[in-house]
């Protein structure tokens, strides 16, 4: 009976077969028919769940007080002006000297203090100045100046400085005693050894455009692996 028919309609009754068994065979590897070919279900789907508030009619502390903002940004005023705003037209080891004598940062750390003075050249022993590294932590497009000072008791005063209306001025200033320092984007991150044990201690730094200043951001005990 099919010659009977125009060749495009023969064409088409005799692609029904193939085309069954295609669907067939998808059907098959999806799971998703059933033995005649039909749709299946795959079963109930999570339904999505708004966060539900435990204990809503219990009476609400007093708020915390407010808190604490970082140092403000301390300008240098012992070494020489940076009117095109590239810090690394100063020598990091001048920076960390006008650090000491400008604002006073290592008071009550004699032997750092001591250290840094005398220091000759950064990165070796016994200047307790690491090496420096540059990096954009405010956006602007510009390196900022990263120092780490080796500091008593296994402590590390944590420096951060940018150039400001032709300043080099102080924007982070911290001690920690860090298993690691690590710079991603615009953040710095401190990773310290927790006193409970299996945990660490993570910190990261981000620029705050209110203080102009590098802000303490983020404070979290993550688990370290060590210690179980």
């Amino acid at each position: 009976m099919l010659r009977h028919l125009p060749p495009p309609v023969r064409r088409a009754l005799t692609a029904v077969p193939a085309l069954a068994l295609s669907v067939a065979a998808v059907c098959t590897l999806l799971s998703g028919c059933d033995g005649t070919g039909k749709p299946r279900s795959a079963g109930h789907a999570m339904a999505a769940a708004a966060p539900e508030r435990l204990w809503p009619g219990r009476q609400l502390p007093p708020p915390l007080g407010k808190p604490d903002d970082p140092p403000k940004p301390m300008p240098l005023r012992s070494v020489p002006r940076v009117p095109s705003g590239d810090i690394r037209q100063v020598s990091a080891l001048a920076v960390a000297r006008a650090a000491v004598e400008d604002t006073g940062s290592t008071v009550g750390w004699d032997a750092t203090t001591k250290g840094i003075k005398e220091c000759r050249v950064i990165g070796r022993t016994p200047c307790p100045v690491l090496a420096p590294h540059y990096r954009d932590l405010n956006g602007d497009g510009k390196d900022e100046l990263l120092l780490g000072v080796e500091a008593e008791q296994r402590f590390l005063l944590l420096w951060a400085f940018t150039v400001r209306d032709g300043v080099i001025t102080k924007v982070l200033d911290d001690w920690v005693r860090p298993l690691s320092v690590e710079v991603s984007g615009h953040d710095v991150t401190v990773r310290e050894a927790a006193e409970k044990g299996g945990y660490d201690l993570r910190k990261v730094y981000s620029w705050d455009r209110r203080l102009q200043a590098m802000k303490e951001r983020i404070t979290e005990y993550v688990e370290s692996g060590r210690g179980k």
